[in-house]
C-alpha cells in the first residue's frame, strides 16, 4: 500500500509510542506502535487504524501475523498463542471465520469451516487419543451427517446432534460386526439390524467411502487454500470495507478488542472446546454387540429394537429374509409411484423442479397476503374468486424473480382464509416461509399409503406437503367454511391442520395441486412406532417383510392397548366425538387416527445401558443363560410422572401440530399437568401431544414366532395422535360396488360405509380396542 505522509516518532501521554508514517495526527502508512502494557504492532495503518498486513505481539507471548482491517484481525492470518496453540486461516472482526486449521495446545487438530469463532459447516477433528471425526458441525458441536473413527478401528457413519449419535447410522466394529439402526442422544433407540462377524452383510460402499471421500475433500480444500494464500488474501482484502477517519484516542480502543483475543485463547480449555460425548474406549465398548455365533450360523442376522439403549426385542432371521424382501419392496414402491398422475410432469428432474416451484409460489403468496391488514373472513373469501394467480417465467418478470426451474402458472386458493388459519394456529408468517422456502429446501419422503401422492417435508420437519387429486381439492374447498368454524371453536381439535392450498400449472396444461399441513411427528421425543388406525379389518395389516423403522403400521398390526389417566381419556374421547360429528356432517369417511408411540425404557435398565458389561448381557438374548425363558414376564417400573403444570418450566411455544390448552389429570386432583421424564425432559401435556399412558401387550406368547423374543409385557409410552385423511367423501355407488365385490357386510370387514356408521365404528374401535377404560 502507499505510505503517504511524513515519517515521525510520536510519544503519547499514556506511555504509548508510535514510530512511522503519520497523516495529520494519525498513523497512516507503515509504522510500529508500542502500547504501555507491552503490546507491539508493526505493519500498515490507514487513518489511525491497523489496516493491511502486519504483525502484533501480545505481552503474554502470543502473536498474530496476517491481515487487519479497521483495527481488527480480518482477512487471512496466523495466530500463535502463548500455550503453543496455532490457528491459520480466515478471520472476521477478531474471530476465526471461513476455512482454517487450528492446532490446540493438547495436540487436538480441527481443519475445516468456521463461523464467527465457532466451528460451523464441514470439518475434520483429530483428537490426541487417535479419534477422528469428519463431517458437519453446528455451533461448535458435532451436528448433522458425519463419520467417527476410533483408534481400535470401529467406525460410525450417520447422523449426529449436539455431539451425540442421533438418527440413522451404521456402526462397523473392527472385528467385522455391523449394526445398522437408529440412535437417540447417543443411545440406540428404535429398530435396527445386527450382522455378526462372518455373516453376509449388505453392501456399504456408500457408507464406508464417505470417510475417505469427505476426509480427502476437506484436506485438499485446505491445502489449496494454504498454497494459494496470497490469492485468497487479495480477494479478502478487496472485500474489506474501510471505515472513515476518526480520532487517535478512539482508534486505539480497537486494540483492546484485539488483545482480548489472546486472553480468551489462554483461558479456554482446548479439550472442552470440542463438545463430543464419545470417548474412545467407553464408546466402543458401549456399542459392542456381544452376540457370538457358531460357525454354522454365519447366515443369521438379528433384527433388534432398543429403548434408550436397552434391548427390548430381538428376532433371529436369515440374511436372505432381510435382504431379498427389501428388493421386492423397492420394486413395488416404484410401480406405485408410476401410477401417480403428476409424477411424470417434470421429466427426469421432476422432484427438483416441483420443489423449486412450490417454494417460489409460497414465498410470493405469503409475502403478498401477510402485509394486508388483519380482518375477519367473509363469505367471499371462500368463493371462486378468492384466488391469487401469477405467472412465473424462467427469466423473471416485474413481479417475479428469475429462477432455475421451468415456466409455470401459480394459483393460491382462499389466501385470506389460510392466512387467518395460520394466525389462529399461532404460526408466524416469517417462520413459515423460512421453514418451507429457506435455502435448505424440501426433502422427499415416501408415501405411507396407496394414493400415489408425492410428499415433501420441510428441512426442520415442521411441515408436510402432499399432492392432491382434483376430487380431494374439491372436497377440501367445499368443507373449508365449516372447517374454519370447527377449528376456531375447538382449539383441542385433533383434525389435520391445513396451512395452505395451491396449484401449479405448466404451459402444456398439466396441473399439480397440493396442500401444506403440520407434521404431527415433529416432536421432542423419538417416535418408535407409527400406526394408521381406521377401526377396520379389511386389508388392515402390513406384511412383516415390508416393515422398517419408518413403516406406518395398521389396525391388525397393533398389539397393544393403552391405559391413561381418567381425565385425560375423557378429554380425548370428548374431542374425538366432536371431530367425528363434524366429519360426518361433511359426508367424510375413510379417515384415520394417526398414532405415534414413544416407548420409555425401564428406569432400572436404562442405567445398565451406561455400563458395557451390563449392556452385553442385554444384547445376548439368544444365547444360553441370558435368553428369556418361557413363562417369564418382566414388568416395567413406572417411569413417567404427572406433575402440576409450571409454564416457566416447559416449552409453551406453539408447534405446527400443537394448538390447545394444557390438559388436566384426575390423578393429581384435576389440575393442569406437565409430563416429567426422569433425566430427560419436562413436557407440556396437550390433547394428542405428550400424552402419557401405559401400553399392555395383547399378543399371546403362543402366537409369537419362536425366533422373536420380546422382553416386556407392559411399557410406559408417550402418545402423539391426530385425525388424518379427511378428504375422502362418501360415495354410495362406490360402497355398493365394493360390497358386491367383497361379499362381506360386516362393518369391521368393509372399508366403504356410510359416514354415520363409519364414525360409530371408528369411535367404538378406539374405545374398546385401543384406549379401553381402566377398571
Amino acid at each position: 500500500m502507499e505510505d503517504g505522509g511524513s515519517f515521525e516518532e510520536k510519544l503519547f501521554s499514556n506511555g504509548d509510542v508510535y514510530v512511522g508514517k503519520i497523516k495529520g495526527i494519525l498513523p497512516h502508512g507503515n509504522g510500529k506502535y508500542t502500547w504501555s502494557d507491552g503490546t507491539v504492532y508493526e505493519g500498515d495503518w490507514v487513518d489511525g487504524k491497523m489496516t493491511g498486513k502486519g504483525l502484533i505481539i501480545f505481552p503474554s507471548g502470543a502473536k498474530y501475523e496476517g491481515e487487519f482491517s479497521g483495527g481488527f484481525l480480518h482477512g487471512y492470518g496466523t495466530l500463535t498463542t502463548s500455550n503453543a496453540g496455532v490457528y491459520r486461516g480466515g478471520w472476521r472482526m477478531n474471530a476465526e471465520h471461513g476455512i482454517g486449521r487450528k492446532e490446540y495446545p493438547n495436540s487436538d487438530v480441527y481443519e475445516g469451516l468456521w463461523r464467527e469463532g465457532i466451528r460451523e459447516g464441514s470439518g475434520r477433528y483429530s483428537w490426541n487419543n487417535g479419534n477422528i471425526y469428519v463431517g458437519n458441525w453446528k455451533n461448535g458441536t458435532i451436528n448433522g451427517r458425519g463419520v467417527m473413527k476410533w483408534p481400535n478401528g470401529d467406525i460410525f457413519d450417520g447422523s449426529w446432534l449436539n455431539g451425540h449419535r442421533h438418527g440413522s447410522g451404521v456402526y462397523r466394529f473392527a472385528d467385522g460386526e455391523l449394526y445398522i439402526g437408529t440412535w437417540s442422544k447417543g443411545l440406540k433407540d428404535g429398530k435396527g439390524t445386527f450382522y455378526p462377524t462372518g455373516s453376509k452383510q449388505p453392501s456399504l460402499k456408500k457408507w464406508c467411502s464417505s470417510l475417505n471421500s469427505e476426509n480427502n475433500g476437506l484436506v485438499l480444500n485446505t491445502e489449496k487454500h494454504m498454497a494459494q494464500k496470497s490469492k485468497v488474501k487479495r480477494s479478502l482484502s478487496e472485500k474489506i470495507s474501510r471505515s472513515s477517519s476518526s480520532k487517535s484516542s478512539h482508534n486505539l480502543s480497537h486494540r483492546s478488542r484485539t488483545s482480548s483475543l489472546d486472553s480468551s485463547w489462554g483461558v479456554k480449555d482446548p479439550a472442552g472446546d470440542c463438545i463430543c460425548h464419545d470417548s474412545s474406549t467407553k464408546s466402543s465398548q458401549s456399542f459392542k454387540e456381544a452376540q457370538s455365533d457358531a460357525p454354522g450360523n454365519s447366515t443369521k442376522v438379528y433384527e433388534r429394537e432398543y429403548m434408550q439403549g436397552v434391548l427390548i426385542m430381538e428376532r433371529v432371521r436369515s440374511y436372505s429374509e432381510v435382504s431379498h424382501p427389501n428388493k421386492q419392496q423397492n420394486k413395488f414402491s416404484v410401480k406405485q409411484v408410476k401410477k401417480s398422475t403428476c409424477i411424470d410432469i417434470f421429466g427426469g428432474r421432476r422432484s427438483h423442479f416441483l420443489k423449486l416451484n412450490l417454494q417460489l409460489g409460497i414465498r410470493y403468496t405469503v409475502g403478498k397476503i401477510t402485509p394486508v391488514p388483519a380482518r375477519d373472513v367473509r363469505s367471499s373469501d371462500f368463493g371462486e374468486r378468492a384466488r391469487i394467480r401469477m405467472y412465473f417465467p424462467k427469466e423473471g418478470s416485474q413481479l417475479t424473480p428469475p429462477h432455475s426451474s421451468i415456466d409455470f402458472y401459480w394459483k393460491d386458493y382462499c389466501p385470506m382464509v389460510f392466512r387467518n388459519l395460520r394466525e389462529m394456529f399461532k404460526l408466524d408468517a416469517a417462520e413459515y416461509m423460512m421453514s418451507i422456502c429457506g435455502d435448505c429446501g424440501l426433502r422427499d419422503i415416501s408415501s405411507p399409503g396407496k394414493s400415489g401422492s408425492i410428499f415433501f417435508l420441510s428441512q426442520d420437519d415442521r411441515f408436510v406437503i402432499k399432492t392432491l387429486k382434483k376430487s380431494e381439492l374439491k372436497v377440501l374447498l367445499n368443507m373449508l367454511p365449516k372447517y374454519y368454524y370447527h377449528v376456531g371453536h375447538h382449539e383441542n381439535t385433533l383434525i389435520t391442520k391445513f396451512f395452505g392450498v395451491h396449484r401449479i400449472k405448466l404451459r402444456g396444461g398439466k396441473k399439480v395441486r397440493f396442500v401444506v399441513m403440520g407434521n404431527m411427528f415433529c416432536t421432542e421425543l423419538h417416535i418408535h412406532r407409527r400406526y394408521d388406525l381406521k377401526g377396520s379389518s379389511h386389508g388392515r395389516f402390513t406384511e412383516k417383510d415390508k416393515i422398517s423403522s419408518h413403516t406406518t403400521l395398521k389396525d391388525l398390526d397393533l398389539k397393544y392397548e393403552f391405559h391413561m389417566d381418567k381425565k385425560l381419556r375423557e378429554s380425548l374421547f370428548k374431542q374425538i366425538s366432536l371431530d367425528c360429528t363434524f366429519l360426518e356432517s361433511q359426508h367424510i369417511i375413510d379417515y384415520s387416527l394417526l398414532l405415534g408411540l414413544h416407548f420409555r425404557a425401564p428406569e432400572n435398565l436404562r442405567a445398565l445401558a451406561e455400563y458395557p458389561g451390563s449392556l452385553q448381557q442385554q444384547d445376548s438374548l439368544s444365547s444360553g443363560e441370558d435368553s428369556v425363558k418361557e413363562g417369564d414376564e418382566l414388568i416395567l417400573p413406572k417411569g413417567l410422572l404427572l406433575v402440576a403444570h409450571e409454564p416457566g418450566s416447559v416449552n409453551t411455544a406453539p408447534g405446527p401440530h400443537i394448538r390447545g390448552n394444557t390438559l388436566r389429570a384426575y390423578s393429581i386432583g384435576d389440575k393442569e399437568v406437565d409430563l416429567l421424564l426422569p433425566g430427560t425432559a419436562r413436557l407440556r401435556v396437550q390433547l394428542g401431544v405428550n400424552m402419557p399412558a401405559q401400553a399392555t401387550r395383547k399378543v399371546q406368547k403362543d402366537k409369537v414366532e419362536a425366533s422373536e423374543i420380546e422382553l416386556f409385557e407392559v411399557y410406559d409410552v408417550v402418545l402423539y395422535m391426530g385425525v388424518i385423511d379427511i378428504l375422502q367423501e362418501y360415495n354410495a355407488r362406490k360402497k355398493i360396488e365394493h360390497n358386491i365385490k367383497s361379499l362381506q357386510f360386516d362393518p369391521m370387514t368393509i372399508s366403504v360405509v356410510e359416514p354415520k356408521l363409519y364414525a360409530e365404528r371408528f369411535i367404538n374401535f378406539l374405545d374398546k380396542k385401543v384406549f379401553p377404560e381402566t377398571p
